[in-house]
């Protein structure tokens, strides 16, 4: 019977929390980043670029080892967080959404980059000749023509950040009420006696939600050509 339990119901909703917390906070640096490898050029872009993409590529566990190396309580960016600002992120759930965060960077930046990339630059021209500033332009020309772009990569890396396990459980560990999301909580409870059908609805749910993420993925996709297109 498919009936949810207070626990599952707990990594349920965590998993959401830190999904939305990393997708909302890594959007502004995406639109930034993608807005500066799309119509800039520059020594080292190329080098951005791949930095970028690296997470895509390294095993999940490296990255996780390296935020933990950088941001746990004896690391140089997280031992200043901790003393000076009271902020921590190793075995803590903000730690889980920074994870997340990193994991998903290069989803949510790729459409961002290509859909702006897609825009007519003529256009950006003749609001500059009319006298708009170059922040401006940004905001009223460029922005609102890459906004079905920027929701499409926003939903891409919600749907990476859901699903991550790899660099969550290296950083923050396995656990439950604080760090234990949905891709741990069945890696917990495959290991367990009878916890197949638990770990069974869990799967159903990551199914579930995925599959709507790149639903909603390839509607704004699509809506970004239709209105690049004029249509």
């Amino acid at each position: 019977m498919f009936e949810i339990s207070p626990a599952e119901w707990t990594a349920i909703l965590l998993s959401l929390r830190v999904a939305v917390i990393a997708t909302l906070v890594a959007t502004p640096f995406g639109i930034a980043l993608a807005w500066l490898l799309a119509r800039r050029d520059f020594w080292g872009k190329s080098i951005l670029d791949a930095l970028v993409h690296l997470p895509l590529v390294l095993p999940p566990v490296v990255t996780g080892y390296l935020l933990l190396l950088s941001f746990g309580r004896k690391g140089l960016i997280g031992g200043f967080l901790a003393d000076h600002l009271g902020i921590v992120f190793a075995f803590r759930w903000t730690g889980a959404a920074l994870a997340c965060g990193v994991m998903a960077f290069p989803l949510l930046v790729r459409p961002m980059r290509l859909s702006i990339e897609a825009i007519d630059r003529r256009l950006e021209q003749a609001a500059e000749t009319l006298g708009a500033a170059p922040w401006k332009v940004f905001f009223t020309v460029t922005l609102p023509l890459a906004l079905p772009g920027v929701l499409a990569g926003m939903v891409l890396g919600f749907a990476k950040a859901i699903g991550e396990f790899g660099a969550t459980i290296t950083f923050v560990s396995n656990i439950p009420g604080e760090t234990q999301t949905i891709s741990s909580a069945i890696y917990s409870l495959i290991q367990t006696p009878d916890g197949d059908a638990a770990a069974g609805r869990l799967v159903i749910v990551s199914i579930v939600l995925a599959i709507g993420a790149l639903i909603a993925a390839e509607w704004f996709a699509r809506r970004a050509t239709q209105r690049l297109h004029g249509n």
